[in-house]
């Protein structure tokens, strides 16, 4: 029993370490699981005719913007040396149609990019990195996707008030 509960002791240790290791990652995967969610839900509340629906021509339509989010994940993520998964084509994500799978394309990038959230290590979280429109280090890199998938939320809500569609977590 002795040995039991000096185990135990060890394993809380090291994840109490661990956790203060990767405190800003665990930070930022949390607020954008928080994100993740509730743009999954407004995609979810769009009807299938709603998603080619755009407040105006040359502004994304609500699939292309949800397919913005997708890929913006996989970009951000590409810049910090996490290449997208195999079976995905970045010149292709634009030609994704149907609510369907417009969804499974986002629920996929969003796995891909908190896993790699985690996989930053403390050490490299000052390296400069070239994201293209910025230059700044992977922490900046990191609080950017998170706040890529909070500004489009805000866009997805506006585009669902539009339409007469109640965000979930509101209703």
């Amino acid at each position: 029993m002795k040995k039991l509960v000096v185990a135990a002791l060890v394993v809380m240790a090291t994840g109490f370490t661990f956790a203060q290791d990767n405190l800003a990652q665990a930070t930022i995967q949390g607020v954008l699981q928080g994100n993740q969610a509730q743009v999954i839900q407004l995609a979810e509340a769009f009807s299938e005719e709603q998603y080619d629906w755009r407040p105006s021509e040359g502004v994304n339509s609500v699939g292309e913007a949800l397919m913005h989010v997708a890929g913006g994940n996989y970009f951000l993520a590409s810049k910090m040396g996490f290449a997208p998964p195999e079976d995905v084509d970045m010149m292709k994500l634009g030609e994704i149609k149907g609510k369907e799978n417009i969804i499974a394309a986002l629920k996929k990038s969003n796995v891909f990019v908190l896993e790699k959230i985690m996989m930053v290590d403390n050490a490299s979280l000052t390296e400069e990195v070239d994201f293209g429109f910025a230059k700044m280090n992977k922490l900046g890199g990191l609080l950017a996707i998170m706040e890529h998938n909070g500004e489009h939320k805000g866009q997805l809500i506006a585009y669902a008030r539009s339409n007469g569609v109640v965000p979930p977590w509101s209703e």
